[in-house]
């Protein structure tokens, strides 16, 4: 028989325990932020539309699973941003529907949404309706532009973001190498709206926990962008700095760039004149450090061009994983630039092991990268795989109390759906 030993030790508290997070968002920055809430412990449950679902269920190849003509396939990106969650398939647009997502919000600790601005009022489900019902209830809405505004109509993209928030002005080569405004590899306007929304939505509880008093969150794409800009918003303001593409350089730091060696290219990030002269030692360069055009970060930055060309003569004759090894023994900031194949592999990733897998009910492992703060008390859980499109959608109208017959009812009208 199972003795206590072998029983299997105590799951770990969860930071959001008892919290529940009614999420009517769709895409990414909505789901992100959810992803991040349901990570911590709270109950996300994922509002989606009968037979359809969040648009990103069909943003694919690949898909994970069978085929989409299957019908269970669901694709990468939708995976990557909605673990830990239960998705409930109901039309609010119907009047039985919209009934049964307002009774949810009575329930609610939060509601996440991403319409645009003004677009849940007809089916009272914006925050001056449900407020109403409860108190404390913290509403945060993500949108392109935000809920006032010139521009508060339009829809919101994130490569739209990028672009009017500056990003892409300073990403990118050079026009005179070639180079454009570039947008970054991911949607970063919307992973970082998200995570904005998440920090805002566990202060607006907070407060709701000392005062019981509920709040409208409101987070835009283009307000989260214009933050990002961070030093380079900072030397504008200052300064009156306006700031070009640099390629992979920086604005302010020299030399703090990619470099080219003879196998491949390296990023090299020296930070202060100590870091300056160990790699100039270790490059074998300490005529570098003894030219005054060179002997500041200031000078550095004046003299970009010279500096640059050579160091790059120099590291250009070096294998890249010898000369790796040099700089970081010789406590130099640098590394490889790794394909994302080589990121799963490097084995400080695997140590930390970023990435978690989370098994459905039959047995399919689906996985996904890790929620990457560690906390020591109440670490992230990754206790349910991303949801089939109303795989939870009898059990979360059970809890209020539609018995079968009645949810049969409903999904022969098209209202609810089923996995």
């Amino acid at each position: 028989m199972p003795t206590a030993d072998d029983a299997a030790p105590p799951s770990p508290p969860h930071a959001l325990e008892g919290v529940r997070v009614l999420d009517l968002s769709r895409v990414l920055a909505g789901p992100w932020c959810t992803q991040i809430l349901g990570d911590l412990g709270a109950d996300v449950i994922k509002i989606e539309a009968p037979g359809r679902g969040d648009d990103t269920r069909a943003w694919g190849p690949p898909f994970h699973g069978p085929t989409p003509a299957s019908g269970r396939g669901e694709s990468a990106y939708y995976l990557s941003a909605n673990r830990n969650k239960r998705s409930v398939a109901i039309d609010f647009a119907t009047p039985e529907g919209g009934a049964l997502v307002r009774k949810l919000a009575q329930s609610a600790d939060v509601v996440i949404e991403n319409y645009k601005v003004g677009g849940l009022v007809k089916y009272g489900l914006d925050y001056a309706t449900l407020s109403a019902e409860r108190k404390r209830l913290v509403y945060c809405s993500i949108s392109g532009f935000g809920q006032f505004g010139p521009y508060a109509g339009r829809g919101g993209y994130d490569f739209v973001a990028q672009g009017m928030g500056g990003l892409m002005s300073i990403t990118g080569r050079p026009d005179e190498d070639g180079g454009e405004p570039t947008k970054v590899g991911v949607a970063i306007c919307d992973l970082f709206t998200g995570v904005y929304a998440a920090t805002a939505v566990l202060a607006a509880l907070r407060h709701a926990e000392r005062t019981g008093e509920g709040q409208h969150i409101d987070c835009a794409l283009l307000d989260s962008q214009v933050a990002m800009l961070a030093n380079q918003a900072s030397s504008y303001l200052v300064a009156g700095v306006v700031a070009g593409r640099l390629g992979n350089a920086h604005p302010t730091i020299v030399p703090y760039r990619t470099f080219r060696a003879a196998d491949g290219d390296v990023v090299v990030a020296v930070g202060n004149d100590g870091q300056f002269r160990a790699l100039c030692a270790a490059l074998g360069r300490l005529d570098l450090t003894e030219n005054p055009a060179y002997g500041s970060n200031a000078a550095r930055i004046a003299n970009r061009d010279a500096l640059e060309a050579e160091l790059q003569k120099t590291i250009g004759t070096l294998p890249k994983a010898p000369f790796l090894e040099k700089l970081i023994a010789d406590g130099i900031p640098a590394g490889p630039i790794n394909t994302i194949d080589e990121v799963f592999a490097d084995p400080q990733v695997t140590a930390r092991e970023m990435v978690r897998t989370v098994a459905r009910e039959d047995g399919t492992e689906v996985p996904g990268v890790a929620y990457p703060p560690r906390l020591s008390r109440t670490p992230a859980d990754y206790r349910r795989p991303p949801p089939r499109l109303g795989e939870h959608t009898a059990e979360v109208l059970a809890e209020l109390g539609l018995d079968p017959a009645t949810q049969k009812e409903l999904a022969a009208k098209g209202v609810v759906g089923g996995a």
